[in-house]
């Protein structure tokens, strides 16, 4: 349920109806936008169908919310969300680029690699330092010692980090360290997670699961919504079809659907979504056209001898070269 207030609503007409709601057990999340004031009510129905909720001073109407997804519905928060880190604004209308190797496997290879990132114009340094990967055998990552390494490269290039945390035992020690968690697609349904997640009060980007409907991707981001985490980023990675050219299918029609169901701010990762460096530039510039709020590329000194990912990664040339073209597309005119 949504409570659409007055424009002249007054403070205490607020608190009096969060205050009442909140004593029988509603919870209320507050959002204001720039035309309207929203309260977004969540609770067992049969309480809430009892509240004349109509007759509280201040407020303007009451609406039912048929999404699942309440909190990240854009019924509930009409205007998108923007999330800054470190000065860097995520979802303000202005695509943002998130770049770096998929390991951190050396001081030398990702300090190399920020100074690329930063010179080509990177807004933020992605690297992993704990590796879910399907072999047992195959590289894991530096754990700790990867994330002193990104924190390094932050403090030399400015650039805020993002690394991924796999589980809720590396949780606290992974967010000691990076501005954003990454939650990878394996862990999309991990709900303990999401709710351990959702009680931290750092930005988090969900990627979505390898065979994810839409509606099950925005109910996971509901999961850490709904624990007080309102800074979730989506990321849209590709998912598991019958095509096998390439390693996923990078859905992009995920962008407008999001962008018209979720306030939510949505990434696009064209690195895994195809996993194959060639595609990369092409869909990176397909993803901005189709209004991404920025997209997250893997890019390597020497991408034929990364310890993961090599296959898909750009070389730090061929980055350059990249965001070279996206700032492009903003300035293409069209003449007769």
């Amino acid at each position: 349920m949504i409570i659409v207030l007055e424009q002249n609503a007054t403070k205490e007409q607020t608190d009096h109806i969060v205050t009442t709601l909140e004593a029988k057990g509603v919870q209320v999340h507050y959002s204001k936008g720039v035309d309207k004031t929203i309260l977004g009510l969540i609770g067992n129905k049969q309480i809430l169908s009892q509240i004349p909720v109509q007759r509280f001073a201040g407020v303007e109407k009451v609406m039912q919310v048929s999404e699942p997804f309440k909190l990240a519905s854009r019924s509930f928060h009409p205007e998108p969300s923007r999330i800054e880190v470190r000065g860097v604004e995520i979802g303000g209308g202005r695509p943002i680029m998130m770049a770096g190797p998929c390991s951190v496997e050396s001081r030398e290879q990702i300090l190399e690699s920020a100074h690329a990132v930063k010179a080509a114009g990177g807004n933020i340094l992605r690297g992993g330092a704990f590796k879910p990967r399907s072999s047992p055998y195959s590289f894991q990552g530096l754990g700790e010692e990867g994330l002193k390494l990104l924190a390094e490269a932050r403090d030399e290039t400015g650039l805020p980090i993002i690394s991924e945390v796999m589980d809720p035992e590396n949780l606290e020690l992974v967010a000691e360290y990076v501005d954003i968690l990454q939650l990878g697609a394996r862990n999309m349904q991990n709900f303990h997670l999401l709710k351990k997640i959702g009680r931290i009060n750092k930005p988090v980007m969900l990627k979505r699961g390898l065979s994810a409907t839409i509606e099950e991707w925005l109910m996971s981001a509901e999961y850490i919504l709904s624990e007080g985490n309102p800074h979730v980023i989506l990321c849209e990675r590709g998912i598991r079809t019958f095509e096998t050219h390439t390693r996923n299918t990078l859905d992009l029609s995920a962008v407008p659907v999001i962008k018209h169901l979720s306030h939510l701010p949505i990434i696009v990762d064209p690195s895994h979504g195809t996993g194959i460096c060639r595609y990369v530039a092409p869909m990176s510039r397909a993803a901005i056209a189709a209004g991404a709020d920025g997209l997250m590329v893997e890019v390597h000194p020497k991408p034929e001898e990364a310890l993961s990912d090599g296959p898909q990664s750009l070389t730090l040339e061929n980055f350059s070269v990249l965001m070279d073209e996206l700032a492009s597309i903003q300035g293409i005119e069209f003449t007769n």
